[in-house]
């Protein structure tokens, strides 16, 4: 049997004495037989690599920091270095260097400092077995791997002859600098070593470099050159004097090299590391590893899922234009400081119509997510759902722009047919057709108001738009099925983030009122009268994914913040896909709208959100009961966004409120929310061109300019700015 270990048994003389023949022996079969299958082959943990939309890294995930790289792709300083202070006869010996063992039991038994005889191989197979056990989730199997055992050091060397065998002296070199640890902060390979220390890249490191390197891995803590710079140069000296001896170094060089202080040579690259290093960009972060832990595109279960982000080396390119999103983080802030005195919360995120892409996603907090976070930050993002920690916001009138496109569908109704929105007594429910909930026969009355109790007559859609009037709304969803406005919602991209008291699931009793989900479907929106002012919640990625909609002139599509990810290996991997809907909204209906929140931004509530340079956009505002949510969602040709400011923690009304030195009666979306809006848009937009959102004669929308939109009332400033009317969406 020693015999067929090569010499196996020679491995155990640096160990004490007192062990038998025997006892190698037996380590010796087992260490054979025992053999890891594919031991070599097994892939390498490595770093995965977040980027913006530009290709600027905004941070890694990883269970090890690693980078793999050919042999080709490393200095060879590099390469000297290692085998000078690590294995020098490494060309040489078949796995086990037995001249070194020899060595080392003359040192040890003379009483110097203990020395072992492992060999860059034995080295390298010890990092395996610490990888496989590691990447297996086997604690034990890494204290074995680890262990000051007889066993141990005959598996080693049984399966560094054995790899000797069957792998190259350069595919084993290759495979130790690429696995071993170079560095205290969980930095792996020379790449990523080189990367941290250097601010280079492994091929271009020079002697000194690749010494400082090499010396690392015998003790990463104690031999790092930042919080030890002076043990550090020690080692780093000794392996440039062992360069110079096995003549990798001229006298020369080694004298010019030993003579720099290490502090000198350094220029620390610190690696981002998980969404906190992600800084301005940390939610948006946070809801892409939403949805690579969510989607089946990265795995079966969540698990895997994580497994492959934290190991599998990916190269993910989001959707984030670092240009957009700073204007979003500037503005935000500037309009509603972190902490301010109303403790009002606001978040901004902005999509491209047609694409679904997530251009920025904003808030005016910072992110934290430890489980208890400073107070200003939270790890909860405003933008998204569940996933992230939302469970979305009541959206208001912002439904409103819906429920129109819903009415004009109708053959009889356009944009100058008169609507009678007088304030009226309560309706009954028999004036709303809904046969897929089977009516609404007997049940209560409902008696939609406007806010500030403002009355009015007659007036047309684009009217009633901009001055948001909800008793108009009410009177034209008597006119339309309510069951088609669900579908047109759901198709749309009106998606609810909880559910509500009357949605189906709620109503047989399989989950409870407020529930947030996960994954919506159609009958999550509850068919009920009150659902054409926006008592459901959303949102604000859905929201402004939905008004995208109707930039795109009807074309509906997910929201996604991922373009593309590539492997370890460089090749294209599935990703989640917008999925776009063409036809979502007829082209003629979604021009109708656009036209209609294009005269809203004008006059009425979104006159303070006109944009600069006569930009062509549409919008509007949102203001839920007791102004608990205010909104304002708009759009361009190029971008379509959401601004949401009120109280992520839930119902926080705001009457007579006190905010940064200004008193604010009643909180509107027109009040910040709009001004926030125009300020970003204005801003994001400032190096794209000007463009039209619709041609109105060439989509049958001839003579919608006539529409006389003031009629017979004359709009102040003061009614103007206060006409938000969504008071009632509860009741």
């Amino acid at each position: 049997m020693l015999a067929t270990a090569g010499g196996v048994a020679a491995v155990g003389l640096v160990l004490p004495a007192a062990l038998n023949i025997h006892a190698i022996a037996d380590s010796s079969f087992t260490a054979l037989t025992d053999v890891p299958v594919g031991l070599e082959r097994r892939e390498l943990s490595q770093a995965s690599s977040i980027y913006a939309a530009n290709g600027t890294l905004l941070t890694t995930f990883f269970a090890q920091n690693r980078s793999v790289v050919p042999l080709e792709d490393i200095s060879q300083h590099m390469i000297n270095a290692v085998i000078a202070i690590e294995d020098e006869r490494f060309e040489e010996h078949n796995g086990v260097d037995f001249r070194s063992v020899v060595r080392a039991v003359v040192n040890n038994l003379r009483g110097g400092t203990t020395q072992g005889a492992s060999t860059i191989t034995m080295q390298y197979v010890k990092n395996r077995l610490i990888d496989a056990s590691y990447h297996e989730g086997d604690p034990f199997g890494v204290i074995d791997a680890q262990a000051s055992s007889l066993a141990r050091k005959a598996r080693e060397a049984a399966l560094a002859i054995e790899l000797e065998r069957t792998l190259s002296k350069d595919e084993i070199l290759e495979g130790y600098l690429n696995l071993a640890q170079f560095g205290r902060n969980n930095i792996f390979g020379v790449e990523n070593a080189a990367q941290f220390f250097f601010s280079k890249s492994a091929a271009d490191l020079t002697a000194v470099e690749a010494a400082t390197i090499a010396g690392i891995t015998n003790a990463p803590s104690r031999f790092d050159p930042i919080t030890n710079p002076e043990a550090s140069q020690a080692r780093r000296n000794l392996v440039l004097f062992n360069m110079h001896r096995n003549g990798f170094l001229t006298t020369d060089e080694w004298n010019v090299a030993r003579s720099q202080p290490i502090h000198d040579t350094l220029n620390i690259n610190p690696v981002p590391h998980g969404c906190q290093a992600a800084g301005d960009v940390a939610f948006f972060c946070d809801y892409v590893i939403s949805v690579i832990r969510t989607s089946p595109e990265f795995g079966a279960t969540e698990a895997a899922r994580l497994d492959l982000l934290n190991r599998g080396g990916l190269s993910i390119v989001t959707t984030i234009d670092l240009d957009i999103q700073a204007a979003a983080v500037e503005q935000v802030n500037a309009h509603v400081p972190n902490q301010n005195t109303a403790n009002l919360d606001a978040a901004l995120v902005a999509v491209q119509p047609g694409t679904g892409r997530i251009l920025a996603m904003a808030q005016n907090a910072e992110f934290d997510a430890r489980p208890t976070p400073e107070p200003g930050s939270t790890a909860i993002n405003f933008s998204a759902g569940i996933a992230t920690g939302s469970r979305g916001f009541q959206i208001g009138s912002t439904v409103k722009p819906i429920v129109l496109a819903e009415w004009l569908k109708s053959p009889q109704n356009n944009l100058t047919t008169p609507i009678n929105s007088a304030s009226i007594s309560p309706i009954s429910q028999n004036n709303w057709a809904a046969p897929c909930v089977g009516g609404f026969r007997g049940g209560d009355p409902w008696w939609p108001g406007n806010a500030l109790n403002q009355r009015f007559g007659h007036m047309n859609a684009v009217r009633a738009m901009y001055l948001s009037v909800n008793t108009a709304f009410a009177r034209m969803s008597t006119q339309i099925d309510l069951c088609d406005l669900r579908d047109t919602m759901w198709l749309t991209g009106f998606h609810p983030s909880i559910s509500e008291a009357m949605s189906p699931s709620v109503a047989a009793g399989d989950i409870a009122a407020g529930t947030p989900l996960q994954n919506p479907q159609p009958q999550d929106i509850p068919v009920i009268p009150s659902m054409v002012l926006g008592a459901q919640s959303m949102t604000p990625l859905q929201i402004a994914s939905a008004y995208a909609t109707f930039a795109s002139g009807g074309t509906y599509c997910n929201p996604i913040a991922i373009s593309e990810v590539r492997d370890s290996n460089g090749r294209t991997m599935n990703i989640p896909q917008a999925n776009c809907i063409e036809n979502a909204l007829p082209r003629e209906v979604a021009d109708q709208v656009s036209y209609t929140l294009q005269r809203s931004m004008g006059a009425g509530t979104g006159r303070t959100a006109a944009l600069a340079d006569g930009r062509e956009s549409a919008g509007k505002t949102g203001t839920t009961n007791r102004s608990n949510h205010t909104w304002f969602i708009g759009y361009t040709a190029q971008m379509a966004t959401a601004a949401l400011v009120g109280n992520h923690s839930g119902n926080v009304e705001h009457f007579n409120i006190m905010f940064e030195g200004r008193r604010i009666s009643t909180l509107f979306g027109s009040t910040i929310a709009a001004p926030m809006w125009r300020d970003f848009m204005n801003q994001a937009h400032e190096d794209m061109p000007l463009l039209a959102l619709f041609r109105p004669y060439e989509n049958g929308l001839a003579g919608v300019d006539e529409i006389d939109m003031f009629s017979d009332m004359v709009l102040g400033d003061q009614n103007t700015a206060n006409l938000e009317t969504e008071e009632d969406t509860d009741a």
